[in-house]
Formats: structure tokens, C-alpha cells, sequence
């Protein structure tokens, strides 16, 4: 009995482990197609870094690699952009032949949409125009491509197809970093998900959703809809899985109180097993959450590292790192009545002048709730009322209202 007993503890823990190495099922297959190519958008941008962010980038060849995607899409339009954007000298005979296949496809397409128009019903029609739609956001010709899109989605009758087409648009958007495009068909999807949309499409938005949300520093936005999406996430045309897990974790970071970011993110199935191969994110989630604080400290900067060649959150990286340092700091001020300006210089791993200028700097923004006493070389904390702040809050925002009408009221009289 006691050997069956072995046996079966030493098959369960085989299976536990295999459970627990078992790598994240793979459901690219489920993705729309990869058009455009956002990663394409992605090389560009690094090519435009320079000062210190540039050295972070091995620019041959990221350069090798845009022009292999280049050439093997023909992308004889967007490759006119790169070089107009990058100041490159143009290939004039990479370019010539390009647009000779292009010019040779598009033929091609013209005759399939005549070919159905005259001989084939209104599916076939429709789908032609879909084609040539997507060969024109294949080969970076914008306008073009959403002008093909909106006419196909005139001939669409259905629901899921017409969203499709609404997503292409927006990929389109966060390809050339057109927000107005990008909001104006999220606002589009949102409506014809109201309408009906299945399971998988209310799932795709919103990704789509918070890529955009975090693009323009709605990070509060973008962590509720990454983690809606973590454990359904299918939207391989825009970002992998690895990708998608590593912007929840540092959206959540940023926006989320203690007990939720352990409940979703430290605790969270989904995301441990992507980090489990993602060293740079755990070790910067768990010296946050353990107050590991000096370790914390330098995954920080290994993360600014990170952000600065990141196409959406490079221009917030530096309200990404106040931010962090915000959070940390009133993590470790929740625990105390008061500490040593000493002590908190080595739990953060830095200078007793650093943390004195941090702290000041953030006291005086209202950010910490606390003071310094700089004779005793304390930092004292003083948590705020709650129905206090609320009251001044009113009164400050019934004085500014109050100032408005009688600004309002002079210029009527006059």
C-alpha cells in the first residue's frame, strides 16, 4: 500500500511539473492577418531614436530587416515614406521594380472586381473589393487602403465581417500613429459590438482598445481592459502574447492598489506563466510587491531602458519612472509613523541627499503624505483625512465655479 502510494504521489508531482513547464497554448491561428505589419511600424520608429536612446538599438540591423520586410511585400509606397522620414537615399531600381508589381497586382485585383461585377453575385464582388483593399494596406498605400476598406464595408451585410474591416482600419491607424483614425473606428467597433458582436470580437477590441488608451497615457484605461483580456487573448496581429502580458504587468504596476495588483497579476495564472520566461518583468513585479526596494530600484532602470525603444510608451517613460518611484515611496511611508531619512536611503539603495530631494520635491507636488524633519533626520507621515480632503476639494472647486460665473456674468451685462 505504501509503495502504491509513492508511486502515485511520484506520478502526480511528474504531471504537476509538466503542468507547470507546460509552455502557453498558442492560438495565432486565430489572429487576424498580420496586415499591416505593425512590426514593420515598429523598426521605423527605432530607426528615428538618436542621442542615448539610439545606442540601445543595433541600427544595421534593424535597417536589414525593414528593407527585407520591405521587399518581400512590395511596399513601394511606404518604402517612399521611410526614406522621405528617415532621410535614406532611395533605390531607384528597388522602387521601379516594386512599383512594376504592384502596378501588375493591382491589374490584377481591377479585373477580378470587374470580372465579378459583370459575371458573379454580390459576395464575390464584395470580396474581390476586400482583396484589393487588403493589398493596398499591404503595400503601405493609406489612403488608397481605407478608401477600399469603407467600400467593402458598404457591400458587407454582415456583422462579424463588418468588424473585421473596422479592425483592419484601426490597425491601419496605430500603423502610421493616426490617433483620429484610430479613435474613430474604436468608437465604430464599439457600436457594432453593442449590436451584437460575438465572444471573440469583444475580446479583440478591447486590446485594441487599451494599446491605444496606452499610447495617449490612459494607463488606468489600458490596465482594466489588458487584464479583461489576458485570459482571451487572440489578438496576434497586433502584438504576441509575451508583448501583450508584459504591458498588463506594467500597466497594473502603474494603476493598481496593492490587494488588486495580488489578485490579478502576482496570483494571476496567466501572467506568472509568461513571466516565468520574462526574467526583466518578475524580477521588477516581485522586488515591488516583496518591498525589495534597492532591487527595485535597479529593474527600474532596466525598465526605462526597455520603454525607451518602445513605440507606444517611450514618450512617457519619464511619467512612467515618477510614477514608480511615487508608488514605491508611499508604499514604504504606509508601513510607518515615522522613519530615519538614513534608513530609507538604504532600503531604496541611494543617497541620504537623493531621497531627501525626492521626497521634498513630491511633498511639495502633494503627492507624499508626509514631512521631513531635517533636525532630527526624520520622515514623519501624516495620512490624510479622507472626509476632509473631499470637503476642501468641493470648496475649492465651488470657488473656481463661482469665479466662472461672475466672469460669465460680466460679460453678459457688457
Amino acid at each position: 500500500f505504501l509503495c502504491a502510494v509513492s508511486i502515485f504521489s511520484f506520478d502526480w508531482c511528474l504531471v504537476s511539473a509538466k503542468q507547470i513547464i507546460m509552455p502557453v497554448e498558442n492560438l495565432e491561428e486565430e489572429g487576424l492577418p498580420k496586415n499591416p505589419k505593425l512590426e514593420l511600424a515598429r523598426m521605423k520608429f527605432l530607426l528615428t531614436l538618436s542621442g542615448e536612446d539610439s545606442a540601445l538599438v543595433n541600427v544595421e540591423d534593424v535597417r536589414s530587416e525593414l528593407l527585407q520586410g520591405i521587399r518581400e511585400n512590395d511596399m513601394a509606397p511606404f518604402y517612399e515614406e521611410v526614406c522621405t522620414d528617415l532621410k535614406w537615399d532611395v533605390d531607384q531600381g528597388l522602387l521601379s521594380t516594386m512599383k512594376s508589381n504592384n502596378e501588375k497586382k493591382l491589374k490584377e485585383l481591377d479585373d477580378a472586381i470587374e470580372d465579378a461585377e459583370q459575371n458573379l453575385g454580390e459576395t464575390d464582388v464584395r470580396d474581390a473589393a476586400v482583396a484589393k483593399a487588403e493589398y493596398l494596406c499591404a503595400i503601405g498605400q493609406k489612403e488608397q487602403a481605407l478608401k477600399g476598406f469603407r467600400i467593402a464595408y458598404e457591400k458587407t451585410a454582415t456583422l462579424g465581417s463588418r468588424l473585421d474591416l473596422v479592425f483592419y482600419m484601426i490597425r491601419i491607424g496605430m500603423f502610421y500613429g493616426d490617433d483620429d483614425l484610430t479613435v474613430r473606428n474604436i468608437e465604430k467597433a464599439k457600436s457594432l459590438i453593442e449590436e451584437g458582436g460575438d465572444w471573440d470580437r469583444r475580446n479583440r477590441l478591447k486590446v485594441y482598445e487599451g494599446a491605444y488608451c496606452m499610447s495617449v497615457r490612459d494607463f488606468q484605461k489600458a490596465a482594466t481592459l489588458f487584464l479583461e483580456a489576458v485570459a482571451t487573448f487572440t489578438s496576434y496581429e497586433i502584438m504576441d502574447y509575451k508583448q501583450f502580458v508584459r504591458y498588463t504587468v506594467l500597466m497594473a504596476m502603474l494603476m493598481l492598489e496593492r490587494p488588486k495588483l495580488k489578485e490579478s497579476v502576482v496570483k494571476g495564472a496567466e501572467v506568472q506563466e509568461i513571466l516565468h520566461g520574462d526574467t526583466l518583468i518578475r524580477s521588477y513585479l516581485d522586488s515591488f510587491y516583496n518591498c525589495h526596494y534597492a532591487d527595485f530600484f535597479q529593474h527600474l532602470a532596466e525598465v526605462e531602458a526597455v520603454l525607451a525603444t518602445d513605440r507606444y510608451l517611450s514618450m512617457h517613460r519619464t511619467f512612467i519612472m515618477r510614477e514608480m518611484r511615487v508608488n514605491a515611496y508611499n508604499q514604504l511611508l504606509q508601513s510607518y509613523h515615522s522613519l530615519t531619512l538614513s534608513y530609507m536611503a538604504t532600503a531604496f539603495g541611494v543617497t541620504i541627499d537623493f531621497i531627501d530631494r525626492e521626497l521634498s520635491r513630491f511633498i511639495s507636488a502633494g503627492r507624499l503624505n508626509c514631512k521631513i524633519d531635517k533636525v532630527s533626520g526624520l520622515v514623519e507621515t501624516n495620512r490624510p483625512d479622507k472626509k476632509n480632503y473631499q470637503y476642501q476639494a468641493v470648496i475649492k472647486e465651488g470657488d473656481l465655479l463661482l469665479n466662472r460665473v461672475q466672469k460669465l456674468s460680466r460679460v453678459i451685462n457688457i
